[in-house]
């Protein structure tokens, strides 16, 4: 049997399977980018696939350094915090300014701190004096502690209304329809406050409740009409409380100045007849003393004052003629000027009543 040039194997058959060297070179000649003739001699490089060079490795990997970056640095502005949670558990919280996070890797939550959110919901509740009364209240919070927001709370609306609920029932439930409807809102609006605040720390929701206010309470159908009749009675009531306020601080100056008025009148009036008093008795103690004097003389004197007196007042005047009877003339000119006088003395006159009827 001829062995040689026959390229068979021993037992007669065609020899059809790659040989190990040919296999290595063909692979070397991809990874090189050469191809290898079959009789080993060197040929010209082949159309085959390249690898990339070391350059386009570096563009290419300065180009995902730069995406993965854009990915990962980003800024808080000064009301913004962010919660970073790395493989599903707390990491840290990140400030205001520039902060950093592992793309792909870490999840991120940014809320808004100084954000000042409203809540309002209406409720059915049952006073203290068993009567249903409908409330609607309004909540303004905003969030303090971001990390307990995050991971504590998966629905905050739903969390506060259910803490908004509970907590009005409670305050509700300790008045009386009346004192819900009109008084006590104020007070009830506190209690609430106060009451939900500690619900939402009791559950580490991360809330700040900063104000809550009763919008409106509205009594039963049947009987709304009859409370609005007690409402507008007490604001009526209230109103004119308050006129006859204003009109007590009008008046009562008023009628102080006028007392303080007439008592310096009075005490005008008692300083003028003490002094007119002490006058004629200084006047009379003087003609006392000239009448012990001379009597005859001080008595002729009395006599023609006190008819001077008399008959400078009167409109008539007596001429003594010693040949005949008297004479009386009426002298028009004094009439006249006495006429004005006594208008002016009533004029006077009239002035002083009405002073002393104010």
């Amino acid at each position: 049997m001829n062995w040689d040039n026959q390229n068979k194997d021993p037992w007669g058959g065609k020899n059809d399977a790659p040989d190990f060297d040919e296999l290595v070179k063909k692979f070397s000649s991809i990874l090189g980018g050469k191809k290898s003739s079959s009789n080993g001699s060197g040929g010209s490089s082949g159309g085959g696939f390249k690898i990339p060079t070391t350059r386009v490795l570096l563009y290419a990997l300065f180009g995902f350094l730069i995406v993965y970056a854009s990915q990962s640095v980003y800024q808080l502005d000064a009301s913004e915090r962010a919660v970073i949670l790395r493989f599903g558990k707390f990491y840290e919280e990140q400030q205001e300014g520039l902060n950093f996070r592992l793309a792909g890797i870490d999840e991120r939550y940014i809320e808004n701190v100084s954000l000042t959110r409203r809540y309002t919901q209406t409720n059915s509740m049952l006073t203290k004096d068993e009567n249903i009364v409908d409330v609607t209240v309004s909540a303004q919070y905003r969030i303090a502690n971001l990390k307990d927001f995050v991971l504590n709370v998966k629905d905050p609306e739903a969390s506060l209304r259910q803490a908004i609920e509970s907590a009005l029932r409670h305050v509700v439930g300790d008045n009386t329809l009346e004192q819900t409807l009109t008084v006590g809102r104020e007070n009830i609006a506190q209690e609430v406050q106060t009451r939900l605040q500690q619900i939402l720390d009791i559950y580490a929701t991360g809330l700040l409740v900063q104000q809550v206010n009763i919008e409106k309470t509205d009594p039963p159908a049947a009987v709304k009409d009859a409370f609005d009749d007690v409402v507008a009675a007490r604001e009526d009531k209230e109103r004119l409380q308050n006129e006859a306020e204003r009109y007590a601080l009008t008046i009562v100056p008023e009628a102080r100045g006028q007392a303080q008025a007439r008592i310096r009148n009075a005490e005008g009036y008692l300083l003028e007849v003490v002094a007119n008093a002490e006058g004629e008795v200084g006047r009379f103690t003087q003609l006392l003393e000239e009448y012990q004097k001379a009597p005859e003389v001080t008595r002729d004197r009395m006599y023609i004052d006190a008819m001077q007196k008399v008959l400078s007042s009167t409109t008539k005047v007596m001429i003594d003629i010693d040949s005949g009877n008297n004479l009386m003339l009426l002298p028009l000119d004094k009439m006249m000027d006495q006429g004005n006088r006594m208008q002016i003395d009533l004029d006077k006159l009239r002035l002083r009543q009405g002073d002393s009827d104010e």
